[in-house]
């Protein structure tokens, strides 16, 4: 069996440290054959995570790799909903799945060894108040505090009522967001009338 070029190795190496979590897919550009990946994965230099992420064995995790994660296998879905809430420390949900919003019209990623929960947006609201975070250096996108309380009321039906409300009072009460921030997002998602009552009692 052939071993992979000392230089292989090296930029391979390297690139995983840099990024953190890699896709095997990142190597084409690279040129960088799969082989190297394998043979290093079964020499136990590199990790592998799940199907075609791979990272570097013993990396210290940050408390968000899982987010880091999803992101790298649904590299156009956007975290939202209870992970949102949990990465912006909104409320007290502690969710055990990962929850990605991703376009109505793109492909449901497979089970893989990190639990998804994934929820359909329009383009128009996968879009809107989406921020970039660094997450150990890799971009992550993550509804901003403001849609994810919004998006909260849009899907109350699969998270609870009394998860919106908890979002909705902690988020304010700790200045997350605006009014206007807030209304913007409502009125994108078509909920200002489900959302009024609720933010008149608070505000």
């Amino acid at each position: 069996m052939d071993t992979p070029s000392p230089s292989q190795t090296t930029r391979l190496l390297a690139h995983v440290q840099r990024h953190g979590i890699i896709r095997a897919r990142d190597l084409d550009p690279l040129g960088i054959p799969r082989s190297t990946l394998k043979r290093l994965t079964d020499r136990g230099e590199i990790e592998r995570l799940g199907r075609g992420l791979y990272t570097v064995p013993g990396a210290i995790e940050s408390e968000h790799r899982s987010l880091l994660e999803a992101s790298k296998r649904v590299p156009s879905g956007v975290v939202c909903l209870l992970s949102a809430l949990q990465f912006h420390e909104i409320g007290t949900q502690m969710p055990f799945e990962v929850w990605m919003a991703i376009g109505n019209k793109d492909r449901l990623p497979r089970p893989e060894r990190l639990p998804l929960r994934i929820v359909r947006f329009s383009e128009v609201s996968l879009a809107h108040g989406v921020v970039s975070h660094r997450i150990e250096g890799v971009r992550v996108r993550i509804t901003s505090p403001a849609k994810t309380v919004v998006d909260c009321f849009k899907y109350r039906h699969k998270i609870g009522l009394e998860v919106a409300l908890e979002a909705l009072r902690e988020g304010w009460q700790d200045r997350r967001f605006s009014i206007d921030e807030l209304w913007a997002a409502a009125h994108l998602c078509r909920v200002q009338s489900v959302l009024r009552p609720y933010l008149e009692a608070i505000v």
